[in-house]
């Protein structure tokens, strides 16, 4: 049975860092998309980075350059750090595994789903 086990969340001031785990059991992580996505209440869940099969990263254009996703195959982790966070970052984030259809960036395609880890972010 798989479960992606998130850690990591919680609240910091604008400009600060956090720094998002996803445990991975009963899966390897390796040749299929990882990603991290967001979502806020009454608003669509939206991707925020994605890691290829061959290992090229993708972020959303809000995020890029403050944000880095990265995977430990050997620790099974994958890992999404955040840093100069802002107001608008405030959301409960996912992690997400292995896709059945659709690009690294579309959250339908994805098999398996962390519990969500909620960041805040406080002006």
């Amino acid at each position: 049975q798989v479960h992606l086990a998130e850690s990591g969340g919680g609240s910091v001031e604008t400009g600060g860092s956090l720094t998002l785990s996803c445990a991975a059991s009963g899966y390897t992580y390796s040749s299929d998309c990882v990603g991290w996505f967001r979502q806020t209440p009454g608003k669509e869940r939206e991707g925020v980075a994605a890691i290829d099969p061959d290992g090229t990263t993708s972020y959303a254009p809000s995020v890029q350059g403050r944000f880095t996703a990265s995977l430990d195959n050997h620790q099974k982790t994958l890992y999404l750090i955040m840093t100069n966070l802002k107001p608008e970052d405030t959301a409960m984030y996912y992690c997400a595994a292995a896709t059945n259809g659709g690009s690294c960036f579309d959250d339908w395609g994805y098999n398996y789903w962390g519990q969500g880890a909620q960041v805040t972010v406080s002006s």
